[in-house]
């Protein structure tokens, strides 16, 4: 076979592959970034040297570091953009047959909101390896905060912001011990042998990131109530809480975010993606 037929054959055949193929570098990135985050806040809460509590950022930022640390964020900011690329995909194909309901509207939206949440990581990697150096911009979250209080009714606008948010978080518990998940890791090509382990480590961090997202909606509910802005808080705030309750606690958490990452990496190798 000659170079020019192999390059062919490894190039996406058509626009259904290449999502695909950009859905898997997403997934292996954001796996990444989780595991960065809980192997951080594990050698802090075991007072290792270099433990620290991090946010998506943060985390991202401990790469540049590493040998190829310029190379290594250059693939993270490109796999970000990939999974941008696919939750957007899921929003507008309508990939997981929601439906155009009130209900299939909304987790629609989710998916996309989700694919935006990425866009300012993957914005803050690429100008990492460009420029090595990058301005994480301030707490935008809390500049947004503070313009939706000054807002008629922006103090129980926020409120129901985290309302929702702690659901969304309570929803990840769940679906970490619902039948669907579990049949989600045996429709997978995962080998019979290994789906057993591979839905543990699934129920232990989607239960980490419930925790995690419960508690940042507590921020924001905090922040409605009060109408201050500055209580609005990041994931490295929400594992600082999580240490006041004992380096166990914020240990377990650590470790369950450690698997998050994992899962992320078995679904970059095996996904599942519906109707692409």
């Amino acid at each position: 076979m000659s170079v020019s037929s192999s390059v062919q054959a490894a190039l996406p055949t058509s626009p259904s592959s290449g999502i695909r193929a950009l859905a898997r570098f997403g997934f292996a990135a954001k796996g990444t970034v989780y595991l960065l985050m809980g192997l951080l806040a594990l050698l802090a809460a075991t007072g290792q040297q270099g433990g620290q509590t991090a946010d998506k950022k943060q985390a991202v930022q401990t790469l540049q570091g590493l040998p190829g640390g310029p190379v290594l964020l250059g693939l993270v900011a490109f796999g970000l953009l990939g999974y941008i690329v696919w939750r957007f995909t899921q929003a507008l194909r309508d990939t997981e047959n929601n439906g155009s309901g009130a209900k299939g509207i909304g987790r629609r939206l989710g998916y996309a909101g989700s694919g935006l949440l990425y866009a300012s990581v993957a914005w803050y990697a690429a100008n990492l390896a460009l420029k090595g150096s990058a301005s994480q911009g301030g707490n935008t979250q809390q500049s947004l905060v503070a313009r939706v209080l000054d807002w008629p009714a922006g103090e129980w606008i926020v409120m129901l912001v985290g309302v929702i948010t702690i659901g969304v978080g309570i929803y990840q518990i769940v679906k970490a011990y619902s039948g669907s998940f579990h049949k989600h890791v045996n429709s997978a090509d995962i080998p019979a042998g290994q789906q057993h382990t591979v839905y543990r480590i699934g129920q232990l961090g989607y239960t980490a990131r419930g925790i995690v997202m419960s508690i940042l909606g507590y921020f924001l509910v905090q922040a409605g109530r009060q109408h201050r802005a500055a209580a609005v808080g990041t994931t490295d705030e929400a594992f600082d809480l999580l240490a006041t309750m004992g380096p166990a606690v914020l240990g377990v958490v650590a470790v369950g975010l450690m698997c998050y990452g994992l899962y992320m990496l078995v679904q970059a190798k095996y996904p599942v993606l519906p109707r692409v």
